[in-house]
C-alpha cells in the first residue's frame, strides 16, 4: 500500500481508536525552528522559559531516521484525573489536568508500528513544539489562551509527534488557525489570575502562566497568590471557562488514593529512592515522577486551601 492509500489507511486505524492525526512533510521542522527563534530574537520569549523548555526541542530529529520524510502528529483525547490524599482525619481531592499522562505515547507508538512495520516503514517519537505543529498541520486550532483545541475533545487531549519514512503525499501545512468564537470571547483572559493571557499580543506571556510556575522547583514569585493554585501541577482555570470545552469539562477519571503515611512522605519531600514501592508505582502510573520535587509543595498549598473552606 503506497501513497494516499497508505495515508488514508493510517488515519482510519487511528480514528478507530478515537485518535485524530495529520501527516506533514518533515521539511517543516526547519520552519518551526525559524518561527521559535524569531520570537526569541524579538524578545517575546522569557529567557529562563526559553532555556527550560524551548531549547530542548529536537530540531535535528531527521538525523535519527534514514530517509525520514514526514511528521505524524496524533491527538489522543485525555481526561482530568482526580487523585485523593489522606491526611490526619480528612481526605483531600486534587486534579491533574489533561496532557500529563504520557503513557499513551507508548500505546500510539505500538499502534503505528503494528500498522506501518509490516509495510516496511519506520518511525520514532520526537520532541518538537507540539502545539504549534498541531495547529500548523490543521489538526488543531489555537484558543486565545494559546492552548490547542481539537474537534470532539476540546483542550482535553495530548499531542504525540513522530518522524517517519512514510511518504507525505498530501501536505496540510498552513497558517495557525484560531477558534472562531475567540474573536468575540475574552473569558479566558478575564479568568486568568496571573495575566498570562494579555491583550497586548496573541502570544501567551508564558513566564507568568501558573502551569510554568508550579512545575518548576523554584520559589513562587511574591505576586502569586496561593489562592490561585487549583491543580497538583498545571492549571485548569482558562480551560474551565472556555466555551469550546463545554462538552468535555466534566470528563474526570479517578486516579490513585494515597494513605496518610504516603501523603506524609510526599509532603516531607522524602527522596524518591526512599519511597515504598507501592507509593512509587502510584506516582509512576500518574506520570508524576517528573514533577516529584514540586508535589509536596503544591499539595500542601491545595490542602491549606481546602482546610480554609471547611
Amino acid at each position: 500500500m503506497r501513497g494516499l492509500g497508505l495515508t488514508k489507511g493510517l488515519y482510519k486505524r487511528l480514528e478507530e481508536q478515537g485518535y485524530r492525526s495529520k501527516i506533514v512533510s518533515i521539511t517543516h521542522v526547519a520552519e518551526l525552528h525559524r518561527e521559535i527563534e524569531a520570537h526569541h530574537k524579538k524578545g517575546l520569549l522569557d529567557e529562563e522559559l526559553y532555556d527550560a523548555y524551548l531549547a530542548s526541542f529536537d530540531f535535528e530529529c531527521q538525523r535519527k531516521l534514514a530517509n525520514a520524510g514526514s511528521l505524524i502528529i496524533v491527538s489522543v483525547p485525555q481526561p482530568q484525573v482526580r487523585v485523593v490524599f489522606e491526611w490526619e482525619q480528612n481526605s483531600y481531592s486534587v486534579i491533574i489536568p489533561p496532557t500529563y499522562d504520557c503513557s499513551v505515547d507508548e500505546r500510539v507508538t505500538d499502534l503505528l508500528r503494528a500498522y506501518l512495520g509490516p509495510q516496511g516503514y519506520q518511525l520514532q517519537k520526537v520532541r518538537l513544539p507540539e502545539k504549534l505543529l498541531a495547529v500548523r498541520s490543521g489538526l488543531a486550532q489555537y484558543g486565545k489562551n494559546n492552548i490547542t483545541y481539537v474537534k470532539g475533545s476540546g483542550s482535553f487531549h495530548r499531542t504525540v509527534v513522530f518522524i517517519s519514512d512514510v511518504p507525505c503525499e498530501a501536505d496540510s501545512w498552513g497558517e495557525p488557525a484560531v477558534l472562531e468564537h475567540c474573536e468575540k470571547c475574552s473569558a479566558c483572559m478575564k479568568a486568568c489570575p496571573t495575566d498570562a493571557i494579555g491583550s497586548d499580543r496573541f502570544l501567551l506571556h508564558a513566564e507568568r502562566c501558573l502551569t510554568y510556575l508550579n512545575e518548576r522547583p523554584k520559589d513562587f514569585p511574591e505576586w502569586l497568590s496561593p489562592s490561585w493554585h487549583n491543580c497538583l501541577v498545571g492549571c485548569m482555570i482558562c480551560q474551565k471557562v472556555c466555551p469550546a470545552n463545554k462538552e468535555v469539562l466534566k470528563w474526570t477519571e479517578s486516579g490513585a488514593t494515597f494513605d496518610r503515611e504516603e501523603t506524609a512522605l510526599i509532603l516531607d519531600g522524602v527522596s524518591d529512592d526512599r519511597l515504598p514501592r507501592e507509593t512509587l508505582d502510584k506516582l509512576k502510573n500518574l506520570e508524576m515522577m517528573e514533577y516529584y520535587d514540586v508535589l509536596g509543595r503544591n499539595l500542601r498549598i491545595l490542602m491549606e486551601q481546602q482546610i480554609s473552606k471547611r
